[in-house]
């Protein structure tokens, strides 16, 4: 097991201060991205998805870095199986990936028939809600990491690969691009790869994570819309 870097600001304890620091950045660039696209303008669905997945992703780094890593002693009482106040940054979390589906999903409508985008917004809901549910009734957080891994790594990728080999439009290559970024986020945190012990595995991540949501942002803001299929 690692040792636990603790830092004391004002006589305040601080565990995991450089952990705490990337995740509070990927909140804040969340919490941008989202102020940006609303005040562009752009009022198709797309937008409003990619809004709410920038909204929700801050609020979960933010508790992740403030619950999860920096006063998680505070929380000790409440250890073993009961893990609830953790379910308010996962559920945020697994909400994000749901809207960043969503906004894929809508994002089709430029190639694909109306009939067969509703038919993946039907199976967007089904699949958010199972893993909700197990979620919530195993405290697992297998769970959390398998739905975002579903969402980023197969929804998100196939449908944005498929529109960028039929239109190649610009939007898709940033998304990709940001989806390669989360991959690699991914596998140094499942492998817990890390380059020092103060900027371990997770902050390597976070900064991955940091990455890769300005390249769907780039990628959002290049959303064109205009040609939706009827």
């Amino acid at each position: 097991m690692q040792e636990l870097n603790t830092v004391y600001l004002w006589g305040i304890r601080i565990d995991e201060p450089v952990v705490t620091v990337t995740d509070l950045l990927v909140s804040f660039l969340c919490f941008l991205y989202a102020y940006k696209i609303h005040q562009s303008g752009k009022t198709e669905k797309t937008f409003l998805y990619f809004k709410i997945y920038f909204f929700t992703m801050g609020i979960a780094t933010f508790l992740g870095g403030v619950v999860g890593h920096a006063f998680l002693y505070l929380f000790e009482n409440f250890r073993g199986e009961l893990f609830y106040w953790k379910l308010p940054g996962w559920i945020m979390s697994m909400i994000s990936i749901m809207f960043v589906e969503r906004a894929a999903i809508e994002h089709t409508r430029i190639y694909l028939n109306k009939s067969i985008v509703n038919s993946f917004k039907v199976v967007n809901i089904i699949e958010f809600l199972i893993f909700l549910t197990l979620t919530v009734t195993t405290l697992n957080f297998f769970f959390v990491e398998f739905h975002s891994g579903y969402g980023l790594m197969f929804v998100v990728l196939s449908l944005e690969s498929f529109l960028f080999y039929k239109t190649r439009n610009i939007a898709g290559k940033y998304i990709l691009t940001g989806i390669g970024f989360a991959a690699v986020a991914a596998l140094i945190f499942m492998n817990e790869i890390s380059p020092h012990q103060w900027f371990n595995y997770a902050s390597t991540s976070h900064v991955l994570m940091a990455i890769a949501a300005t390249f769907f942002y780039l990628g959002a803001i290049r959303i064109d819309m205009s040609e939706i299929k009827q």
